[in-house]
């Protein structure tokens, strides 16, 4: 649910901030005043709009910023696997415009547009002129009708993306196969050399970085002697009282000599016993290190041949000896298939008609599935649309089977509608009209308000068109989806307005010479001189308020129903 709006710097708005309750929240105010930019503000946050022709010209910065409520358990899962966090079952999601560039931020983590509109799809559900234009487009009435279904159908989906996986798999690799007896051979002499290459070089594991070991220290064999036999030097007891031993042993025979006479000097030659010993066992070792350490030239030359045909080796086949090793395997694996290649072929081809089997009939359990509950949906379409005032209209889905088959099946389908007695049934997009159609969509938006997850639903321009008791039942729809979902509705019919559960004014004000939008909650009697205003216009009579009174006690009354 869309609990905060707050925008700034966004055309007629200089900053505007405004809570929404549960139900239905109407939105209207004169023509002009701004509630086509309140709808794009949204847009923009939702990323489905940019910054362009909404931000304030004389200002350097934008921010429109949404908290949303969710309450949905599986909607906040959603949003989590997304990488998304939901914290104390809210969700801020944020886009500023600074210096030119835009930024999206969710909980105050920036995510990329994409993440936002996919962010959006489970939070909102936006119907404005667009997309009740979505519904000419066949593509949609498949989409709808999976919608209403999704119960029996989710399981056949999962299934059928599963399968579909290892169906193309094997059909690019089945298209890949399709190799001339040349070209067999060609390759096949390839693989046999490749792998003999490595054979022949007999790797084992870990054997490159032992090897570079070596290398290192014959290498650089001469520095190590010239620096370690000039540490032993500098270290070791030659005798001649110059050398670090000489002369710590020499500091300890001063200190022996008088610390008899203060106890301190006993701790500390104690101290000086034990780095002689330690630096005695030192030169004793550094004296085997010396003696140890040769360098082979052969041995040296062998090892470098080795390292080079290693990293040859490696230049061609991977980054390791192990990689190597499983670029052979693999190898390997494609020449028995190329030697065996018949029954191979046979095998995939094999394996592919079966896999494609599968898809099929997962298919067909799919458009039996789609095809039941399409006439469940046209018939409560058809009830929802008698009810709109389209009394006299024939509706159906038909359902074929004449799509590539895929993972979503082989299933098209296509609302068909006849709008007068005796005219034959005829695809939707080629008949109804704008304005019929936002009231088509929002019949099929009743019909699945129970299937869909989306807590929040703003309808823009849904009484385009419409007037007297069609606008009565277009509001008493309004009212039905409203019990189980958040609705938004920004309307110039009073018939509408009247069944708000919380109704809010947009209206321009001149504030230092400058025009701005602003938008505020009404209460009880604000709303029925609101109700007076847009069924009398500029004068406001007692009549009018009459009516208007009437107006919202019918509508407070139907809703209890």
């Amino acid at each position: 649910m869309l609990l905060n709006l707050h925008v700034k710097n966004m055309a007629l708005i200089r900053e505007l901030d405004i809570d929404f309750g549960k139900g239905l929240n109407i939105l209207t105010g004169e023509t002009g005043a701004g509630k086509s930019i309140l709808i794009g503000s949204i847009n923009v946050a939702l990323g489905m709009q940019s910054f362009k022709g909404f931000a304030r010209e004389d200002e350097t910065s934008a921010l429109v910023e949404l908290v949303f409520s969710v309450e949905d358990p599986s909607i906040r899962e959603k949003i989590e696997q997304m990488e998304l966090s939901v914290e104390d079952r809210q969700v801020i999601l944020s886009r500023r415009l600074t210096g030119g560039r835009s930024i999206s931020k969710v909980n105050g983590e920036t995510v990329t547009l994409s993440q936002v509109r996919e962010l959006a799809s489970l939070l909102i559900d936006i119907h404005g002129q667009h997309e009740h234009q979505s519904l000419l487009h066949k593509k949609n009435h498949l989409q709808i009708l999976d919608e209403y279904a999704k119960e029996e159908l989710a399981p056949y989906k999962e299934k059928g993306s599963e399968i579909y996986s290892s169906y193309a798999a094997l059909k690019k690799k089945l298209e890949a196969s399709a190799l001339d007896e040349s070209t067999r051979k060609k390759e096949t002499d390839f693989l046999q050399f490749e792998i003999e290459e490595i054979d022949q070089a007999e790797l084992k594991n870990g054997e490159d970085e032992e090897l570079e070991q070596q290398y290192k220290k014959l290498f650089n064999a001469r520095k190590i002697a010239g620096s370690a036999g000039e540490a032993y030097a500098l270290t070791g007891d030659n005798g001649g009282g110059a050398a670090a031993a000489d002369l710590i042993s020499t500091a300890l025979q001063r200190i022996q000599t008088v610390q008899e006479y203060d106890e301190p000097l006993q701790s500390l030659g104690s101290q000086l016993a034990e780095i002689e010993n330690l630096l005695s066992d030192f030169n004793r070792e550094m004296s085997g290190y010396l003696d140890d350490l040769t360098f082979d030239e052969y041995e040296f030359e062998k090892l470098e041949k080795r390292l080079d045909l290693i990293n040859h080796l490696k230049v061609k086949y991977g980054n390791s000896v192990e990689e190597i090793q499983q670029y052979r395997d693999e190898k390997e694996k494609r020449l028995e298939e190329l030697q065996n290649y018949d029954v191979y072929l046979d095998d995939l081809r094999k394996d592919y008609e079966e896999q494609e089997q599968h898809l099929r009939e997962n298919a067909e359990a799919m458009s039996q599935i789609r095809k039941k509950y399409a006439q469940r949906l046209a018939e409560q379409i058809r009830i929802q649309l008698a009810d709109l005032n389209f009394l006299e209209t024939g509706f159906d889905l038909e359902v074929s089977s004449s799509a590539p088959l895929s993972a979503n099946g082989f299933d098209e389908a296509c609302f068909m509608i006849s709008m007068n007695p005796g005219s034959p049934m005829r695809p939707l997009g080629d008949v109804a009209s704008g304005g019929e159609l936002s009231r088509i969509m929002l019949a099929i938006k009743t019909v699945l308000a129970d299937k869909d997850q989306t807590e929040t639903l703003i309808f823009d321009e849904i009484d385009v068109g419409i007037s007297g008791r069609t606008a009565q039942k277009v509001s008493e729809k309004m009212a039905v989806i409203a019990r189980s979902r958040q609705v938004l509705c920004i309307t110039h019919l009073a018939q509408i307005a009247s069944m708000a559960d919380h109704h809010y004014y947009i209206e321009k004000n001149v504030r230092d010479g400058v025009t701005e939008t602003g938008i505020r909650e009404l209460s009880h009697t604000e709303s029925e001189e609101e109700l007076a205003r847009i069924l009398g216009g500029a004068q406001i009579t007692e009549t009018t308020l009459k009516s208007a009174r009437e107006m919202k006690e019918m509508a407070d009354a139907t809703k209890k129903y």
